[in-house]
């Protein structure tokens, strides 16, 4: 499995992307950079995008990604739950800030979208991908993703503390995670349902206990204009723990 980390920020500037994962160059976990990291024909290759939840960072190259699709006569298959479905028919593919790629009668659409059904592994573009509630203040899922010859990874999107219950689900040689802000925004982080390097520590410490190892880990959706203080804390946590945390960033590449 060969894993490049399209936007590893939370914000964009000319030198950071918002999130994007993009799996063996087929499937894409978020959108918050993936039509500009992609070529028109990188896009064409994708069989499936994974979105976690409707945020505008995680979502907001889908109508640019449609737009070049529609012009290329070819479908795409977007997954997520309903509330995101219900997003970008409403806001972003609503027939005024974009064409109605979801509605495209008769024939196929140019988007099509599939409710995915939490804790139930389903095959989707040759991968078996399971959704996994995590802790954000609208529904959000993080997906694990496995591979046909074992290769598995879990990404978060974005998610706050309290993880038990998801790390119950999931088994990943790989684990990205979101640490988005430094630990004096702690109490923000907790309220916004973010991450930071204190807490992120705690969540690793409660996965170790649970599962009885520690997965490589990789922190994205991090604040570009506060990452220095994010990477020197994170060196501090994988000191702690004896394993090592990376920070994730633009064009970055993962293989299992």
């Amino acid at each position: 499995m060969e894993i490049k980390i399209l936007g590893a920020h939370n914000t964009e500037s000319q030198n950071t992307k918002c999130s994007s994962l993009l799996i063996d160059g087929v499937l894409a976990i978020d959108a918050g950079g993936l039509a500009s990291s992609l070529s028109f024909e990188a896009q064409r290759r994708l069989k499936a995008i994974l979105l976690t939840h409707q945020h505008y960072d995680h979502v907001k190259d889908i109508p640019a990604i449609a737009m070049n699709l529609y012009l290329q006569n070819t479908t795409i298959n977007i997954y997520s739950n309903q509330a995101v479905c219900d997003a970008l028919s409403s806001h972003l593919l609503d027939g005024e800030l974009y064409p109605k790629f979801l509605e495209q009668p008769p024939g196929e659409p140019t988007v099509k979208f599939t409710v995915i059904e939490p804790l139930k592994i389903q095959q989707i573009a040759g991968y078996s991908v399971l959704a996994v509630q995590v802790n954000h203040p609208v529904a959000t899922i993080g997906y694990q993703v496995a591979s046909p010859d074992g290769s598995t990874i879990f990404y978060t999107g974005d998610t706050g503390p309290a993880l038990t219950d998801c790390w119950q689900h999931i088994s990943p040689q790989l684990l990205i995670i979101e640490v988005t802000a430094p630990n004096r925004f702690e109490e923000f982080s907790r309220q916004s349902g973010h991450l930071t390097p204190s807490l992120l520590e705690r969540e690793l410490v409660s996965f170790r206990e649970l599962k009885g190892y520690m997965p490589r880990v990789i922190a994205v959706h991090i604040n570009p204009q506060l990452e220095d203080e994010i990477a020197g804390e994170i060196a501090a946590v994988s000191r702690e723990l004896g394993s090592p945390i990376t920070l994730g960033y633009e064009g970055m590449g993962l293989s299992l």
